[in-house]
């Protein structure tokens, strides 16, 4: 390889997933084992997502989704899931306005399948069936999030 195609190598922009984790998981079966005998009614299934990123170091970062699950029968709660899922990402040469994006929506989109199997896998482990996550528009929730800050700061 050339030293032109060297350099020319060092300034490719590249999203790398340098790790994944669990940061912080609950489960609740609050009123076990009575739920677990009775599964003639459905469940209300109640659903928070929410994304938050820190900046580690010079283009490492930390984004964590965090997803809050909540099945519900007739005022009473079946179970409550509460996963803090994190992974740390590293971008280089990617443009000062596309980082935000990219931590924002292609980050969680990459970790979400992984957090959705583990919160079928706990939902399972606790005598229910699995708890299987529809697919979330990350695009859509950081505009969302983007309008309701941008008001914020109008007001």
């Amino acid at each position: 390889m050339s030293a032109d195609e060297q350099q020319g190598s060092g300034n490719a922009q590249s999203f790398i997933v340098k790790g994944q984790y669990i940061k912080d998981l609950s489960f609740e079966n609050p009123h076990a084992p009575q739920s677990l005998m009775n599964f003639n009614l459905k469940p209300t299934i109640d659903v928070n997502v929410d994304i938050k990123a820190q900046k580690l170091q010079d283009g490492v970062y930390e984004m964590t989704l965090h997803i809050a699950t909540r099945a519900v029968v007739e005022n009473n709660s079946l179970f409550l899931v509460d996963l803090a899922y994190c992974g740390i990402f590293q971008l280089s040469n990617i443009p000062e306005d596309r980082i935000e994006p990219i931590i924002l929506i292609d980050c969680p989109f990459v970790l979400f399948p992984f957090a959705r199997r583990v919160i079928a896998d706990v939902t399972r482990d606790g005598g229910f069936p699995p708890l299987m996550l529809d697919p979330i528009d990350f695009h859509a929730l950081y505009l969302q999030n983007r309008a309701k800050a941008q008001a914020a700061a109008a007001s």
